[in-house]
Parts: C-alpha cells; structure tokens; sequence
C-alpha cells in the first residue's frame, strides 16, 4: 500500500464568512496542492472540506498520515466522536445535533477506505506545511471578496 502524507487546513473571514481551504499531498517527494472554498461557509467546515478533498484525490486505498491543527477533526476522528455522532443519528450525548452530518458522512467513508493516522500540529506556529495550507485556504477565502 502507498504511503502518502497529507497536510491540510481551512480558513474562514468571519466565522460564517468567506471561506477557503488547502491540502498538499505528498508522495516519493512529489507535491500537490489542492484547494478550494464557499463564499459564505464556517471555519469547521472548511477544515472538513480539507480533508475530503485531500483523500478523494488518492485513486486507490493508501496508508496515509494526515497532519492538520483542527483539533475538531482530529480529536472528532481519533477519539471516535464522529463515529458515534453517526450511530446516534447525528446527535451528541447532550441531544443537541452534531454539525455537518453531510461532511461527516463523506470522510467517514473514505477513512473506511483509507488507513489514516490523523496528527494534530498547532496552527500558525512555523510548521511549514500548515503555514502552505493556511496560505492556500487564505487565498481561495479572499476571491470571495
């Protein structure tokens, strides 16, 4: 299985606002970006968009570390929360809905399909991939303006 590195992250001006978001796909020391956005759309979407966009431009099932400062995708992934969410119905323990369902329909499946280990790095902190993502997500966000 191919080994892939994924780095991703979303950006929103104003939160709903413009949004962007940007992944970079590393493979063999071959790079590609990724990116896209909503003119009017939240942060956390936007990171989820990230992530779906990133494992849906892989072909086939690939063993993939994917590196992002969303602690609400990692920590939702890693600590099954999104997984239980969907079990509910898309409601969490408190009975308030769970937000997003529909992004988190399309990444559970395609984490059914991938072998991903998710790390959470801190945003903004000279981490040079997620400083590239940021700058993507931020550049997609302000064509919307």
């Amino acid at each position: 299985m191919k080994h892939v590195d994924v780095y991703t992250d979303g950006a929103c001006r104003g939160n709903p606002g413009r949004g962007g978001w940007g992944a970079v796909l590393v493979y063999r020391g071959v790079e590609k970006e990724l990116s896209g956005g909503e003119p009017m759309t939240t942060n956390n979407r936007m990171e989820l968009s990230a992530v779906i966009a990133a494992l849906s431009a892989l072909r086939e099932p690939c063993e993939i570390t994917l590196t992002s400062d969303s602690k609400y995708v990692v920590d939702a992934v890693t600590k099954g929360w999104a997984k239980s969410w969907q079990a509910r119905g898309w409601v969490k323990p408190d009975k308030s809905p769970a937000l997003n369902p529909d992004l988190w329909e399309k990444l559970l499946r395609l984490l059914d399909y991938h072998q991903v280990t998710f790390v959470w790095v801190k945003g903004h902190a000279g981490h040079p991939y997620n400083e590239r993502c940021d700058k993507l997500a931020t550049d997609y966000a302000d064509r919307f303006a």
